[in-house]
């Protein structure tokens, strides 16, 4: 296992808390974080201010039990991709939902660069519809 993917690991398989933790500490000053089109805080968020309002807070504040386990993980270089599945309860209606994701991560000099996320948004839209 490369170093790359040690960082990556450590966002995912430790408590909340601590993968909070280690993303802080990995993400580089400048890093963007892609969330895809379709999924709820769709956009590109740059630096950890940024990353962790439009993304981390709100899935902290807005879900009940949220979580993003990984299945497989992959490296090629400076590449990262993580691939897994997303669970929880959307506060607001009550629904959950789990859904399937893919993560590719750029990692430079030891920091993580770049994340574009990849993930079946109608299963995590399905939990946000109140119908």
């Amino acid at each position: 296992m490369g170093a790359n993917l040690e960082i990556i690991r450590a966002t995912y398989e430790g408590s909340s808390e601590d993968n909070g933790r280690n993303l802080l500490a990995a993400l580089a000053p400048d890093a963007t974080w892609t969330e895809a089109e379709g999924f709820p805080y769709a956009g590109t968020y740059v630096g950890p201010k940024s990353i962790v309002a439009g993304v981390f807070h709100r899935l902290g504040t807005e879900w009940i039990g949220y979580r993003a386990d990984v299945h497989t993980y992959m490296e090629d270089g400076d590449r990262v991709a993580a691939f897994g599945v997303y669970s929880g309860t959307y506060k607001a209606t009550g629904k959950s939902m789990t859904a399937s994701f893919a993560h590719l991560y750029e990692v430079r000099d030891g920091k993580i660069a770049s994340m574009v996320q990849y993930v079946d948004s109608h299963m995590v839209m399905k939990a946000l519809n109140t119908d």
